[in-house]
């Protein structure tokens, strides 16, 4: 098995065009093609996880956090993010990271956090915009079928919680083939009329090459008429942050020796109670302040993220309560995420969850 099948696996979950601007990932160092000996999975890479991929014979190291996120402009071991990669390249080991793309997939890490909290009517608390196309195109009718068959093998037609959805309008093209065309129907240098279903359907964006691939592919037409329009819609499956609802109401103590417990917080930071009640609780891992505002839009009750800064705990009054439990401690089991995604698909593979993952931030 190549790494880069294994890498396939994770990014059928978390696609790298899902990632922030920003962002930095995907495939860190090294080549991918190469035949897959064993995986670390972790938060951050540091020296020690490297050591102990090299000691545990894995040529694959898979972490949250990229370790190649600011430009360099030589490779000399300054610091431990020169000297990872300089291990990688003596090793052969392939490091990788999925970050952003695996914060905004439709199942990735918030979607997570609010399962261990069992969170209810789940759905996205920032969707994405601008990241859906419209697909229509033009068959004739007795290759209708066969058509939108392939381009929901493709990855176009989802929407929501469902699949293969599609609209069909029956009419009728017209063409006049050239005389050194080789026409599906008709005749050269005659105009035919065809009935002809147009076919209209959804995708995203990053879908659209595959997509095209396939229409082509199927498509009876020597020249096949089709058009990608940009939408404005939100992608409702897709964006930064979670918002759901608790299975009962509590109140705000409560709830946060809740985070404490099922984050195995030491401490939690909170904004000043408002003596309401929590039910609506908004997340986002990391550095999700910014979300703030959308999940006071929300009429959420409190907004979980992993550190905000010291304005923000004023700037909330009385609008929602701010909890925040520790960058690392909300991402922490990002690596559970990724053993799940590989070792259901490959039980057979050796998968790692790194016992050196170590949280920068100290506590007194």
């Amino acid at each position: 098995m190549k790494i880069k099948e294994i890498l396939h696996t994770i990014e059928l979950l978390a696609p790298i065009p899902l990632q922030e601007s920003f962002d930095n990932s995907g495939v860190q160092i090294g080549d991918a093609n190469q035949e897959a000996k064993g995986v670390v999975v972790c938060i951050d890479v540091t020296e020690a996880v490297m050591d102990e991929a090299i000691a545990l014979g894995c040529n694959l190291v898979v972490s949250h956090h990229p370790l190649a996120f600011r430009s360099f402009k030589s490779l000399i071991g300054r610091n431990y993010v020169e000297r990872c990669l300089i291990k990688a390249c003596k090793h052969d080991i392939v490091v990788y990271a999925a970050h952003t793309n695996l914060d905004n997939a439709p199942r990735g890490v918030n979607y997570y956090l609010a399962e261990m909290l069992n969170l209810q009517d789940v759905r996205i608390l920032d969707p994405q915009k601008g990241k859906l196309l419209k697909l229509a195109t033009f068959v004739p009718k007795s290759h209708a079928e066969l058509v939108r068959n392939a381009l929901f093998n493709a990855g176009a037609g989802n929407i929501g919680n469902y699949d293969s959805c599609s609209y069909n309008v029956f009419g009728e093209g017209t063409f006049r083939a050239g005389e050194n065309a080789n026409p599906f129907i008709g005749e050269p240098g005659e105009l035919h009329t065809e009935p002809e279903v147009r076919i209209e359907m959804v995708l995203p964006v990053y879908r659209q090459p595959e997509v095209r691939r396939a229409l082509i592919a199927v498509h009876p037409y020597e020249e096949p008429a089709y058009d990608f329009y940009l939408l404005e819609n939100t992608w409702a499956q897709a964006g930064s942050g979670i918002v759901g609802a608790l299975p009962e109401e509590t109140d705000e103590e409560d709830f946060l020796y809740l985070l404490k417990d099922t984050f195995h917080l030491k401490t939690i930071r909170h904004s000043a109670l408002r003596g309401k009640p929590v039910r609506d609780v908004a997340i986002c891992s990391g550095s999700g302040a910014f979300l703030i505002p959308k999940a006071i839009s929300y009429s959420a009750d409190v907004f979980v993220t992993g550190e905000a800064k010291y304005n923000d705990y004023y700037d909330v009054e009385d609008k929602i309560l701010l909890a925040t439990v520790g960058h690392y401690e909300s991402e922490i089991f990002t690596k559970n995420i990724f053993f799940d995604i590989i070792s259901k698909k490959y039980p057979t593979f050796a998968v790692y969850m790194s016992g050196f993952d170590v949280n920068p931030v100290n506590y007194l």
